[in-house]
């Protein structure tokens, strides 16, 4: 799977009022290694491994896969993942007809 992300920098809150769901995560990283990035991450009780490759020249695109995981898995995972794991709520935002996926994170 090809994953293509865009980042944009949200200037208010406003759009808490027009999101439609919310989901906590927890998440860190296994490697520091600059050719791929390998990720665990906690949404709610479900636990995903993910792994990615490096980016394209253009930024916009890289290679990700992922895999869901039996909890238990996740959270001792999640223990060995390298300092500062990363807490963040996703907003799910409808704006004309796409979904905006918003995160702010927390600390």
């Amino acid at each position: 799977m090809i994953e293509i992300e865009r980042k944009f920098l949200v200037k208010s809150m406003d759009f808490l009022e027009q999101a439609t769901e919310k989901v906590v995560m927890r998440q860190g990283y296994l490697t520091k290694d600059p050719e791929r990035t390998v990720r665990i991450r906690i949404k709610n009780q479900q636990s995903f491994i993910t792994i990615k490759g490096k980016s394209s020249a253009s930024g916009m695109s890289r290679f990700e896969w992922e895999k869901e995981i039996k909890h238990e898995d996740g959270i001792q995972l999640l223990a060995l993942a390298l300092p500062a794991v990363i807490e963040k709520t996703r907003y799910f935002v409808p704006h004309n007809q796409l979904i905006f996926e918003v995160d702010v994170f927390s600390g």
